[in-house]
C-alpha cells in the first residue's frame, strides 16, 4: 500500500507541477523572442501602438488583417494581400517575407530556425 500511495503522490504532484513547467516554458520562449524581437526588429517596429516607426507598430499583430495600421503607408503588395497575421503566416513572414508577399517593402530579414520562429512568433503573440 506504501508503494501505491507513494506512486499516487509522486503522479499528482507531477501533474500539478505541469501547468508550472508549462508557464515557465512560455515564460522562457516569450523572452526569448523578446530579444530577437529587440535584435531583429525593434530598429523599425514600434512597441507603442500610438506610432508608427519606419514599420508599423505590431502591438495587436495577432489576427490582424495585413497592411490595416492606421497611419501607415503600406506597399500596393501588402494592402492588397488578403492576409491575416495567423501564427503561420507569422512564421512564413518571418522566414521569407518577400516570398509571402512579392512587392513587399519590407526588406528582408530572415530567421530559417524553427526554434526562434517559434520564440518571436510566441512574443508576438503576447503584443495585445
Amino acid at each position: 500500500m506504501n508503494k501505491l500511495l507513494s506512486a499516487s503522490l509522486a503522479l499528482s504532484v507531477a501533474l500539478l507541477a505541469a501547468p508550472l513547467v508549462y508557464a515557465q516554458d512560455q515564460s522562457m520562449q516569450e523572452a526569448a523572442g523578446r530579444q530577437l524581437f529587440l535584435h531583429h526588429c525593434s530598429a523599425c517596429h514600434s512597441l507603442d501602438s500610438s506610432k508608427n516607426a519606419f514599420g508599423p507598430s505590431l502591438i495587436g499583430v495577432m489576427g490582424r488583417q495585413a497592411g490595416s495600421v492606421p497611419r501607415f503607408a503600406y506597399s500596393k503588395a501588402m494592402q492588397t494581400s488578403g492576409l491575416t497575421w495567423t501564427q503561420d503566416n507569422l512564421r512564413k513572414w518571418i522566414s521569407n517575407n518577400e516570398a509571402l508577399v512579392p512587392g513587399t517593402r519590407m526588406r528582408h530579414v530572415s530567421i530559417s530556425d524553427p526554434a526562434e520562429q517559434d520564440y518571436l512568433v510566441s512574443f508576438l503573440t503576447t503584443l495585445k
